[in-house]
């Protein structure tokens, strides 16, 4: 009888593992194990990380040089990992090219900036960001990098737009930018493989692509971790696109492995690989992988592969439940195939009984994992919404500040070289600094107002009507108000809000239950704050 049961089960549970075939399982289990050592990885990044970290700080503040070279290390570790210190450093990158005058490191910064743009999937700002770059400053290597992100943005943006009106000058320009890109690297180095063969790719001759990637990989050339990621992953795409997925899973699955032995978290292959995971009816490990990507695209900030995962997510887990109801339904086939059988009655109601109770339990995650799901799509949206509000706003706000400092430099230089010393007391005397912080609030008033216009009336509602706070005639927000609109923005650090306007650390905290206490509900009443809804988010 145990032999029997043990045959029942294998038959019941090894055919969405046959689907896949003999030859992927070896490297399934290879991705599997790989997965487990992911922290490890990670560590070791984090290790590199606090290593550079460790050398800028010990570096002198005015070597500009050596503080521009260590930055740079660090956003080449950040930029595939975590978009938000990654765009931390490439606003120091862009800091010191200033305080260095040198144009071209600036230019360099601003292509830094773009890949990471271009990583998030915000096409615009990537196409703002490269637009400020004049590549006739560059040297070749950085020009190679210009085009080539140039070459993925339009390429990419082609792709997603996918129609017969602006996907062919996108797809006309990326192939411009490609051919510059090339025509710069020396021939028959790996760069210019790899740059040879998606052109070939992209231009309809996928058999020239495929045999330029798969030469570097089979060169025995030394290339990075990430670079076998890519090559695999392009290798794949064609495949797909050629119909030819038995030849594209290993790929995918070769560049999973090698994307989580970089610690690369912006990553398309094991998404991918889950996707086509789920169309060949392997629903476990789909799901699997399919959440592992979205854990990776919250991690890194990836908006648009968080959208993407978001669409596809739902499909597998509602298929995951399906097939978990299929397992069910056989389950019961077979007891009732084997009911006159009555010594085996009683362990086949045990049995469903406990797949039963499993299956419950998958449903009950499942509902709570699309409540979940849900509620991050909604958050996702009005971060969104929030930052493209701001980041603009204050992006102009901070390069008409540059501006200043620039006709202040060239000013005081002037003054000095003319030895006007009592003229330069008067320029720096001229300036404002109560008139520049006012202006900044009342940009800072604007703009939250625009993104939640109700949320003065929701703020009073939280109040009797003798307690309630509203702004003078002059006023946009005052005090009361500002400390809890930055709250909203999700500013809760006393000491922070304290800088930005400029108070003690107590009086904001004064501020803060002066105002609590008056409320209806001082327990409930930041959250309240926190659930005033921004405008024109999707529900």
């Amino acid at each position: 009888m145990r032999f029997f049961l043990r045959f029942f089960f294998a038959m019941l549970f090894a055919y969405p593992a046959m689907a896949i075939g003999a030859g992927t399982d070896s490297l399934l289990t290879a991705l599997k194990t790989e997965i487990s050592r992911k922290n490890i990885y990670d560590e070791e990044k984090q290790g590199r990380i606090a290593h550079l970290k460790k050398l800028q700080r010990a570096a002198n503040r005015l070597d500009y040089s050596k503080q521009y070279d260590i930055c740079l290390k660090l956003y080449e570790e950040y930029k595939s990992y975590q978009y938000d210190s990654a765009y931390v450093y490439v606003n120091k990158l862009k800091n010191i090219s200033v305080a260095m005058n040198d144009m071209s490191r600036a230019y360099y910064s601003q292509i830094k900036l773009g890949f990471i743009l271009l990583s998030s999937g915000m096409f615009k700002e990537t196409f703002d960001s490269m637009n400020k770059v004049d590549p006739r400053v560059l040297n070749d290597s950085m020009k190679v990098e210009y085009y080539f992100i140039m070459y993925r943005c339009n390429s990419d943006l082609a792709k997603y737009n996918n129609d017969k009106y602006s996907s062919p000058v996108y797809m006309k320009a990326s192939d411009a930018y490609i051919d510059s890109a090339i025509s710069l690297t020396p021939k028959g180095s790996t760069q210019w493989m790899h740059y040879t063969g998606l052109k070939d790719a992209q231009d309809g001759n996928p058999a020239t692509g495929d045999d330029e990637l798969s030469k570097i990989l089979s060169s025995g050339r030394p290339i990075s971790m990430h670079l076998r990621a890519m090559i695999n992953c392009s290798l794949a795409i064609t495949y797909l696109n050629a119909n030819k997925r038995d030849k594209a899973l290993p790929l995918l699955i070769e560049s999973a492995i090698a994307d989580i032995k970089s610690s690369t978290k912006e990553t398309v292959a094991l998404f991918t690989l889950a996707e086509q995971l789920y169309k060949n009816g392997n629903i476990k490990d789909a799901y699997a992988f399919i959440q592992l990507a979205k854990a990776d695209a919250d991690f890194y900030g990836a908006r648009q592969r968080k959208i993407q995962i978001g669409a596809i997510l739902p499909l597998v887990a509602a298929e995951e439940l399906n097939h978990s109801e299929e397992e069910k339904q056989t389950i019961l086939k077979y007891l009732l195939a084997i009911t006159a059988l009555a010594s085996l009655v009683i362990l086949f109601l045990i049995m469903i009984y406990k797949q039963l109770g499993k299956l419950k339990h998958k449903e009950r995650i499942i509902e709570d994992q699309n409540i979940q799901l849900k509620d991050i799509n909604h958050k996702l949206g009005e971060d969104a919404h929030i930052k493209e509000e701001y980041i603009g706003q204050f992006f102009k706000i901070i390069s008409g500040y540059i501006l200043k400092l620039e006709k202040l430099k060239m000013s005081i230089d002037t003054k000095l070289s003319i030895k006007k010393y009592d003229d330069i007391r008067l320029i720096v005397n001229d300036i404002n600094i109560k008139k520049e912080r006012e202006a900044l609030y009342y940009s800072f008033d604007h703009i939250f107002l625009k993104i939640f216009p109700n949320f003065i009336s929701v703020f009073n509602s939280q109040f009797d009507e003798k307690d309630q706070i509203w702004p003078h005639e002059d006023e946009v927000l005052n005090t009361d108000l500002r400390i809890f609109a930055l709250i909203r923005m999700g500013i809760d650090d006393n000491e922070t809000i304290a800088k930005i306007l400029e108070y003690s650390v107590n009086t904001i905290y004064v501020y803060k239950m002066r105002v609590k206490a008056k409320s209806k509900n001082p327990e409930q009443f930041e959250q309240c704050i926190m659930d005033i809804k921004a405008v024109d988010i999707i529900e």
